[in-house]
């Protein structure tokens, strides 16, 4: 079974979602009325999807997602929030949001996000993919797709699912094109709007992680998409 940690400060609409995620979705949810309970659950116990609120008491949504990502570089994050300004959807995505949910939403779409980040993470390197390389040289870094890991030396930095398959997907087709279409379609299975910015996040994040090596470089193919340039 499936462990969700829900971080909610409304009690009614807390009690609802927990309900429904356990009758519906089979998962077991842990409720937290504030950022400060979540957090320390989450240090304690194991989860495999994190729903977090972003206007909270004591420790909001986003600082609270931020220091998870600290621990746990890979765990589904979903922000849910009555905001909707693009702002905060960026600020949702920058700290390594996976999914972001405006209030008020229908709790069946929740679910049906939940599942579907679950899905992805279980695919991940399994028979779906199998075929493909799961490691590669990338100038002077190592990336491991499959231990979601970037070597560089004698250090290593530990990627999130979304940039371990973005990243694949560049070397895949490295010094070539990858059309933006191909990669939200492969990674997120939807191009709209939100989903590109998005990915244009993540790979701000992979250009960091590879900015060592001045042999190597993302660039932006205007019009088309995205290229892995190492020379």
């Amino acid at each position: 079974m499936k462990r969700v940690l829900l971080a909610e400060d409304d009690p009614n609409l807390g009690m609802l979602l927990q309900d429904y995620l356990q009758l519906k979705g089979k998962f077991e949810v842990v409720l937290c009325r504030d950022g400060e309970e979540a957090f320390r659950a989450f240090t304690k116990e194991h989860f495999d999807i994190c729903i977090l609120d972003v206007m909270m008491p004591k420790k909001d949504g986003f600082t609270l997602g931020k220091e998870i990502r600290r621990i746990n570089p890979s765990i589904p994050i979903i922000f849910a929030t009555a905001k909707a300004m693009i702002e905060d959807k960026s600020e949702a995505y920058n700290l390594g949001g996976d999914d972001y949910i405006t209030k008020p939403f229908r709790i069946e779409e929740l679910l049906l996000r939940v599942n579907a980040l679950l899905k992805r993470v279980s695919e991940h390197g399994e028979s779906n993919s199998a075929d493909l390389p799961s490691k590669f040289e990338i100038g002077n870094y190592k990336f491991d797709y499959t231990a979601q890991l970037i070597f560089h030396g004698d250090t290593q930095q530990k990627v999130s699912t979304k940039e371990a398959e973005l990243l694949r997907l560049l070397c895949l087709k490295k010094n070539q094109v990858l059309t933006r279409e191909e990669a939200l379609l492969s990674i997120w299975h939807d191009d709209n709007y939100f989903n590109g910015r998005s990915m244009d996040v993540f790979l701000s994040k992979l250009r960091k992680y590879l900015k060592e090596d001045p042999k190597v470089e993302i660039i932006n193919v205007h019009g088309k998409g995205y290229k892995l340039l190492v020379n």
